[in-house]
């Protein structure tokens, strides 16, 4: 009996612990923003301690690609079947409002053609990794959310370098071909493995699951301190500008993604969903491709809009959860 009752001390203790530990890593990741700031100052006034990890941003991205695939089953794919209109007017808006408004945007700044090459490129990507959690927390369609983004991400080797191309082409030479075996390389290798890791041993993963996207957004933190690190002379001359650039594109992503929805008849739940499908951008795809094939500079679009994608995203979920 009292070997009974301390075994069952012994697991109550080892419950609390795991669920303090993934309340714990829950609480860490929902404060990504803070520690992308936090992180972005240190890189800036220290960029030594970053800028020679330059070779780790591809890496990186592959992890970060990976935990979005263990998020992922083969059921999320299999509801285009279900929802092909949603699914269809979610891509459209994806790949045509955003890449188009970062060519606008950056004609309006003024800006040379790497820097526009970079605001295309985010433009350009698919929809956010964390756009799911975002939808979630906003009470949209968190089905519809993951087929997005799972159906975008997909689509992305092909439409992400042939948009740069016939957005950018003409200002800068686009190395298209290559950017599509780099998007296989990065995105759908590890997306695949992710998805095919939890479908076979997800049940073991299960204690687990809470960690791997604390690891994502550390990864994703640890790659925008690269990049200030590597800008950050040239952040001090353009940084809010580029800001504002970047706002505006979030913004402009968010709005026609709500109100889109609206003008084709669907409802709040579903375009919520697509607000956040359209302005969430991987931006970290764009960072990876921006310092691959134009420069670091380039990619300083996309490290701004990991930050602020997530505030904008965060405080919108804040507003919409008090809504009915």
């Amino acid at each position: 009996m009292r070997a009974r009752r301390e075994r069952s001390t012994t697991e109550r203790i080892d419950a609390e612990n795991y669920v303090g530990t993934t309340l714990l890593m829950i609480r860490l990741t929902q404060l990504f923003p803070l520690w992308a700031l936090i992180i972005s100052l240190w890189a800036w006034l220290q960029p030594g301690a970053f800028d020679t990890f330059g070779d780790w941003i591809v890496p990186l991205l592959a992890v970060v690609m990976f935990g979005m695939g263990l998020t992922l089953q083969v059921s999320d794919f299999e509801r285009i079947l279900k929802m092909p209109g949603l699914i269809t007017t979610g891509l459209l808006l994806q790949y045509t409002i955003m890449p188009v408004a970062a060519l606008s945007i950056a004609t309006l700044f003024g800006f040379d053609p790497v820097m526009t090459a970079g605001m295309v490129l985010v433009g350009a990507s698919p929809g956010g990794t964390a756009s799911n959690v975002i939808c979630y927390l906003a009470r949209g369609n968190v089905a519809l959310s993951i087929s997005l983004t799972a159906i975008s991400t997909l689509l992305a080797i092909v439409m992400t370098p042939l948009l740069a191309l016939m957005l950018i082409g003409a200002s800068i030479q686009v190395p298209a071909d290559k950017m599509l075996l780099s998007i296989l390389y990065m995105v759908i290798v590890p997306v695949t493995l992710g998805v095919t890791v939890n479908r076979y041993a997800g049940h073991r993963l299960k204690p687990l699951r809470h960690v791997f996207p604390f690891i994502s957004v550390a990864a994703i933190v640890f790659i925008i301190a690269i990049i200030i690190a590597l800008n950050a002379d040239q952040l001090g001359r353009i940084g809010i500008v580029l800001v504002a650039a970047v706002m505006l594109h979030n913004s402009i992503g968010l709005v026609f993604g709500y109100y889109a929805g609206r003008t084709l008849g669907y409802s709040t739940t579903e375009c919520r969903t697509l607000a956040i499908e359209v302005g969430m951008q991987n931006s970290g795809l764009a960072v990876a491709l921006a310092i691959q094939y134009f420069s670091a500079a380039a990619a300083l679009a996309g490290a701004i809009f990991s930050i602020w994608h997530n505030l904008s995203g965060s405080m919108l979920a804040a507003f919409w959860a008090k809504q009915r």
